[in-house]
């Protein structure tokens, strides 16, 4: 039983879930809105505001951490240069999720994850 797990499983094994939400992840702070289900919306969030944070920190071990989650180097560096300004008088909340029209081949909710 998993009484007490917060870690949502996305109904895969643990190496693939984290390569999952490290590459929605790296796409959110890219693009700023992504398309997904609702779950690993859900999923990708906390994760998400995890890597503004450490960006908002600024200091060495915390752009080695984010270098360690995020796949592109430079996506990196250009997140710790914004992040900031662009955050800087917020606690947290980066990301807002707003639900979409369910998908047309499972009817899946969907949802649309973005930086505020």
């Amino acid at each position: 039983m998993r009484h007490c797990c917060r870690v949502p499983q996305l109904g895969k094994p643990a190496d693939q879930r984290k390569a999952l939400l490290r590459a929605l992840t790296t796409e959110l702070i890219r693009h700023g809105r992504i398309t997904t289900t609702k779950i690993r919306a859900k999923a990708v969030r906390s994760e998400a505001d995890r890597m503004i944070t450490l960006a908002k920190d600024g200091s060495l071990a915390a752009r080695r951490q984010a270098m360690g989650y995020i796949y592109d180097k430079q996506l990196v560096h250009a997140l710790f240069e914004q992040a900031p300004e662009r955050y800087g008088n917020r606690a947290g909340g980066y990301t807002r999720i707003v639900r979409t029209v369910n998908r047309k081949g499972d009817n899946a909710e969907m949802a649309i994850i973005e930086l505020t």
